[in-house]
């Protein structure tokens, strides 16, 4: 079977550029452009919803709506080095395809196709690179986030999934066929749900934390909801909470068992439902952890914006993932 060579590694980033950055997920697809210092070229980001209420077809045309409004603010006269695309996974790699686990209308959808042929019809021929979400995430924050320049670190998403990435002896860990760190399909222990287990997503996204509150009563609809009712201390949105950031810690704790990790960073909407969620996230880790050098691990806030997934997906390209 043909793999990626030679293997991917954070190397030094390439001279000045635009890049065409896409982030496709469960709730959203958005495009812009981003400049070699990671920041966003001002005016060029845009953003479609997604959802499982869209066909096949309505997603493809939010994909090539944002690219080609984004290409239409490249400056005059700046090449486009290249296009990185994040994308909710499974993946395949190697074809360039996406089967997200929250989108059953798109299995084995040509979507690094779709955006360079958009780029190519508004004039642009560019090499595009797909990933996975979790592993743009990942770069981003160590290219200029909360994990910059740590060689052992691990990228979380915990917001409609959760999602990861992982960086071990300074390498980008992309794994056989492009999907290493689903950390939230990772059955965790201790936890199910009407009597099967339940993977970290299932327990600790939003919406499914909101989903296991209202089965035991609570009346809100939304993370936002449970936040304002954590911070109340409404008992069940408490018990709620508590539960996906234990969850997270527990997966943590084996992660880092397993990879040795330095640092864990974590973003995404859910991930700020409270302050609390990383003492409690910290607490798991310390309890579940069997070894001293699996405790060590740092758990830290994302240090980027919502311009993460995008700031990722373009070192993509910068970084030659």
């Amino acid at each position: 079977m043909p793999t990626e060579s030679p293997k991917p590694t954070i190397s030094t980033l390439h001279s000045a550029s635009i890049v065409l950055a896409v982030d496709f997920g469960g709730t959203k697809v958005e495009s812009a452009l981003v400049r070699d210092d990671g920041t966003l070229v001002e005016g060029s980001r845009f953003r479609r919803a997604t959802g499982r209420d869209r066909s096949s077809s309505e997603l493809a045309d939010a994909v090539v709506a944002v690219v080609e409004s984004s290409l239409q603010r490249v400056p005059e006269g700046t090449p486009l080095r290249g296009i990185g695309i994040g994308a909710a996974g499974p993946i395949d790699r190697e074809r360039g395809r996406v089967s997200p686990v929250n989108l059953p209308v798109w299995r084995d959808f040509p979507l690094r196709e779709t955006v360079a042929t958009a780029a190519l019809d508004a004039g642009y021929d560019a090499p595009s690179v797909l990933r996975l979400d979790g592993l743009c995430i990942t770069l981003a924050e160590n290219w200029v986030g909360a994990g910059r320049g740590i060689d052992n670190m691990m990228g979380m998403i915990v917001s409609t999934g959760v999602g990861g990435g992982v960086i071990s002896g300074g390498s980008v860990v992309a794994g056989f066929s492009g999907n290493a760190g689903h950390i939230g399909q990772l059955e965790v222990p201790g936890f199910t749900e009407m009597d099967a287990p339940c993977t970290l997503e299932e327990i600790a996204a939003g919406p499914h934390t909101v989903a296991w509150a209202r089965a035991r009563g609570f009346e809100g609809e939304t993370g936002e909801d449970l936040a304002k009712a954590y911070a109340e201390k409404d008992r069940i949105a408490v018990a709620a909470v508590t539960r996906s950031a234990t969850a997270i810690g527990r997966a943590i704790a084996s992660v880092s068992t397993l990879l040795d990790l330095e640092v864990v960073v974590i973003g995404g909407g859910f991930s700020q439902v409270t302050p609390d969620l990383f003492d409690i996230i910290r607490t798991a880790i310390d309890r579940y952890s069997r070894f001293e050098y699996a405790r060590r691990v740092e758990v830290l806030p994302t240090g980027l914006d919502a311009d993460g997934p995008l700031i990722g997906a373009a070192a993509l390209i910068y970084r030659s993932i």
